[in-house]
């Protein structure tokens, strides 16, 4: 019996077994954390929540927090070597 899982096929499954992870993921923290997700019987009957301050925590989460504190640059330091070395040729 031969091999029946090539090779060339481990980026392939790699690459799906990520997405399906971070699908998972998002999956799960919405309805565990979403303010306007109501799983429980008792949070569906309300038509309209009251939920501002529990909708302002979920949306400006930590990582959130912490982009908005940084430069939007991809590459740094490579973005200071050539402004660098522009300036210098001038």
């Amino acid at each position: 019996m031969g091999r029946w899982l090539k090779p060339d096929v481990y980026p392939l499954i790699a690459a799906m077994s990520f997405v399906t992870g971070m699908c998972v993921f998002q999956l799960t923290r919405n309805v565990l954390m979403n303010p306007d997700v109501r799983v429980s019987k008792s949070h569906r009957q309300s038509a309209v929540l009251d939920n501002a301050d529990e909708g302002q925590r979920y949306s400006q989460h930590a990582f959130r927090r912490f982009l908005s504190t940084q430069r939007p640059e991809v590459f740094p330091a490579l973005n200071r070597f050539f402004s660098e070395s522009n300036s210098t040729d001038k």
